[in-house]
């Protein structure tokens, strides 16, 4: 089946650097970031929940390192994990060189902060020569004192103006392998800001709504913020930042991602709401589901319907599909066709069964496919 056009998103074109072994920008997918939030110096700590994230799929992780104690401990950090670490610096310099010679694979830093220009140079000439990429991070609440006098209060053109001044103080040091964000807590702002930078370069944009809040509001934010922005064809990575579990702004992240067609990783559960038409318990059935279906990468689209009105449609357009049926009797799809039934019991082990078998055969059939590929799949449509 073929993609159809009101799908397509025309992604901005943008300059292509490294973060470590990820590419960001280009035609790179778009990655998924997200940061600890353990103590830095607690080396075992970091590392565990580094490890965590790496499992659930993030692409690049950011450590805070705010003094000498946590630069040191990066330098044990960074071989005990296989995803880029990304040096999160404030205000010294010095911070900046440790990390770069600590193995950061991107250094998250401020220019106008760090101080005199020759400061800026003694960070860039680290980086060069370590390999490490930056991030030039503006973020709405920290702007520049003269550019708050220049425009009353924090705006997109002065958050654009921040932004495309340090981009400059870089480009003339010759440093061009960076990226760069422009956050703000409120959502209208934060994507004004990005689509005004978007306009005035073409460096990679790592996009973000900053201080979105907790699981459910900072998702909702979010999403609202970065699914416009993605919809757009601005972002070339990004972060949801939740006061939550790290863990869950990258399922976040994903599932944003997921939803536009942008990327595809694991398993993407279609299901209804339920309601007095259903033939079998729909929410239940999909709460013990989708944890089931964590550990699966490849991917997939499964779709849970509780009664014959939508069912059938939405199983077509699945890989794997389940409609509910009269008499506790319901309706397997394979690959968008009729294939078995299956009484009330075990329909959760039933489906995870099935769906662990077809990932292992797509993942058979894409042996051949370059690692870290991600091609979306789709199921043919019914004869």
């Amino acid at each position: 089946m073929s993609v159809r056009p009101y799908r397509d998103i025309n992604r901005r074109r943008s300059r292509r650097i490294q973060v470590g072994a990820v590419a960001v920008g280009g035609d790179a997918p778009i990655s998924v970031q997200s940061m600890t939030n353990t103590l830095t110096t607690d080396v075992e700590a970091t590392i565990g929940q580094i490890r965590q994230l790496e499992l659930a799929g993030a692409d690049i992780v950011r450590v805070s390192c705010p003094d000498r104690d946590s630069t040191e401990a990066l330098s044990k950090i960074v071989p005990e994990v296989t995803v880029p670490i990304v040096a999160d610096i404030h205000f010294h310099y010095k911070r900046a060189i440790e990390a770069a010679e600590a193995g950061a694979a991107c250094l998250r830093i401020n220019p106008g902060n760090i101080g005199a220009r020759e400061r800026v140079r003694e960070v860039v000439r680290a980086a060069r020569d370590h390999g490490c990429s930056m991030r030039i991070g503006v973020n709405a609440g920290s702007l520049e004192r003269d550019l708050l006098e220049k425009y009353g209060e924090p705006c997109p053109e002065a958050m654009v103006e921040s932004a495309l001044n340090h981009a400059r103080m870089l480009e003339d040091e010759g440093f061009f392998e960076f990226k760069i964000s422009c956050k703000a807590s409120d959502v209208f702002l934060a994507v004004a800001a990005y689509v005004g930078l978007a306009e005035a370069c073409d460096y990679p944009l790592h996009i973000g709504v900053t201080e979105a809040g907790g699981l459910r509001s900072g998702t909702i934010k979010s999403s609202i913020g970065l699914g416009n922005l993605l919809w757009s064809g601005i972002g070339d990575t990004l972060r949801v930042s939740l006061s939550a579990d790290p863990v869950e702004e990258v399922k976040v992240g994903f599932d944003m991602l997921k939803a536009l067609g942008l990327r595809h990783r694991g398993v993407n559960v279609v299901s209804c709401p339920s309601c007095a038409r259903q033939q079998f318990e729909v929410i239940k059935t999909v709460e013990l589901l989708e944890p089931r279906l964590a550990h699966i990468t490849t991917p997939l689209t499964v779709s849970v319907i509780g009664c014959v009105v939508n069912g059938p449609g939405e199983a077509r357009e699945t890989d794997i599909g389940f409609t509910g049926g009269g008499n506790g009797t319901h309706q397997v799809y394979i690959a968008g066709l009729p294939n078995h039934r299956l009484k009330d019991r075990d329909i959760v082990d039933h489906l995870v069964t099935l769906i662990e078998k077809k990932a292992a055969e797509v993942d058979a059939a894409r042996t051949t496919e370059a690692p870290g590929d991600e091609l979306p799949l789709v199921a043919p449509a019914a004869s």
